[in-house]
């Protein structure tokens, strides 16, 4: 298997690439996802579920075309949403972001917000 901006890089069926992560990176992920619950059916694998998120979010493909390698997407889906209500995803962006800090990947002078915001040209008529 090669290695390819730090993604294992293989090929599934229909030929197309598939990107998971590595070592280091579920390393740095797991800890910051909730603990899983007592109770209900065995849970599905953190690690599969959030490759199959990623997966969908990478490629744009609907959520039922996402490949069953990664479990079923309606898991997948409804772990992005809870999580994302719980504010896990920004807690993962917040650490993954210090982390590039702390080993100098991240030039701040070339960093910016944009509050910028343009209307649409055709928007809603406004009833007064």
């Amino acid at each position: 298997m090669k290695q390819f901006h730090k993604f294992q890089f293989d090929r599934y069926a229909g030929g197309m690439p598939r990107r998971e992560l590595t070592d280091e990176q579920w390393k740095r992920i797991e800890p910051l996802l909730p603990p899983h619950g007592r109770m209900g059916c065995p849970r599905v694998d953190d690690r599969k579920v959030v490759e199959g998120i990623l997966y969908v979010l990478r490629t744009g493909c609907r959520w039922r075309d996402m490949p069953r390698t990664y479990g079923a997407y309606v898991t997948a889906w409804r772990r992005l949403r809870r999580w994302e209500g719980e504010g896990v995803w920004e807690q993962i962006w917040q650490t993954l972001l210090g982390t590039l800090d702390e080993e100098g990947k991240i030039e701040w002078t070339r960093a910016f917000l944009d509050g910028s915001f343009a209307p649409a040209k055709r928007g809603a008529k406004r009833w007064d």
